[in-house]
């Protein structure tokens, strides 16, 4: 039995290509995710959409630090966030996102 692939290898660019794969339940190389896998994701996600949010700001800088610190200098991003009027890095994050490179 051959899995169906069809358009998870279309793209594997961008968040919505992750969430797409994992609703089929099929790798970008076309593997089946092991069901023990989907299990546990499934549930961390339904714990995260219960948790109660602090706000859409809080969120998105979040989100800015955590992914901008795989593709931007941290200099960089510390002067991005200040113009754009969030709060700079804080040191644990330079440490967490810089502190190997």
């Amino acid at each position: 039995m051959t899995a169906d692939t069809t358009g998870v290898n279309a793209t594997t660019k961008g968040a919505d290509a992750i969430d797409e794969a994992i609703a089929k339940g099929i790798d970008f190389d076309g593997t089946p995710i092991p069901t023990a896998k989907l299990e546990l994701y499934t549930k961390v996600m339904a714990l995260e959409a219960n948790r109660q949010r602090s706000g859409v700001s809080n969120t998105m800088r979040s989100r800015i630090v955590r992914i901008g610190a795989k593709h931007i200098p941290q200099a960089e991003l510390d002067q991005l966030l200040t113009d754009a009027g969030f709060a700079p890095l804080k040191e644990k994050e330079i440490a967490f996102f810089y502190g190997g490179k």
